[in-house]
């Protein structure tokens, strides 16, 4: 992995979400990788080692205002995988979910195949029900790859599956970051989690670890 484009958490389990997992630094522990390019595909891989699972989470080192943002992604399989395609913001002194929150491309392995995008913000996120989501049954998602993406403008932001709609959520034009905070630089962030208060609301499956998430590329695209 180009440590020249991306960084890595180096987190403790339960930092977020009640996630079981450890995020290790530089994607690799006592030789064990976490991520890593092979054939042509990054791998973020979650894996049992020394009696706790590790996995990785990867930030890119560059942020952008506005954009198309896409990749291409194999999802893992098995109940308690958590793999997500998604950005946040480097100004973010105003706290979750005040600072805002894009999710391009969420799904738990417990629910195979069903993505989701949802963006979180003040007025709008999970912690009071209230977040904007879209989710759809994306056949094969476990299987082989499929696009994910992100149109985002001054004035919308817009999720697809295959070049297909899934999110729209406009700007409401009221200059009010409680319900768009969108208007700054955010970076890209890919990540498996394992468990977690997502991903493990109805247990985990050991047996299925290691499990790999895939990502055959990540573009981003900007007018001049």
């Amino acid at each position: 992995v180009d440590a020249a484009k991306w960084r890595f958490e180096n987190w403790a389990p339960g930092r977020v979400n009640n996630e079981l997992q450890r995020y290790v630094a530089n994607g690799e522990l006592d030789g064990n990788k976490t991520a890593f390019c092979q054939d042509g595909a990054l791998n973020i891989r979650a894996m049992k080692y020394n009696g706790q699972v590790i996995s990785a989470r990867m930030n890119t080192r560059v942020s952008w205002e506005y954009g198309y943002m896409e990749a291409s992604i194999k999802l893992p399989k098995g109940k308690g995988t958590w793999p997500a395609f998604w950005m946040m913001p480097d100004d973010q002194s105003l706290g979750w979910p005040k600072c805002g929150e894009i999710d391009i491309m969420e799904e738990v392995g417990v629910d195979p195949n069903i993505t989701s995008s949802s963006i979180h913000c003040e007025s709008y996120n999970h912690v009071k029900g209230t977040q904007k989501t879209a989710s759809r049954k994306t056949a094969g998602a476990e299987d082989e790859f499929h696009t994910y993406a992100l149109e985002w403008t001054p004035n919308y932001i817009k999720t697809y599956v295959d070049g297909v709609l899934l999110l729209n959520f406009p700007n409401d034009g009221a200059g009010n970051v409680s319900t768009w905070p969108f208007n700054k630089k955010f970076y890209i962030t890919l990540n498996l989690a394992w468990g977690g208060d997502w991903g493990g609301y109805a247990g985990v499956d050991e047996s299925k670890l290691p499990a790999t998430m895939q990502v055959d590329y990540v573009r981003v695209f900007q007018k001049k």
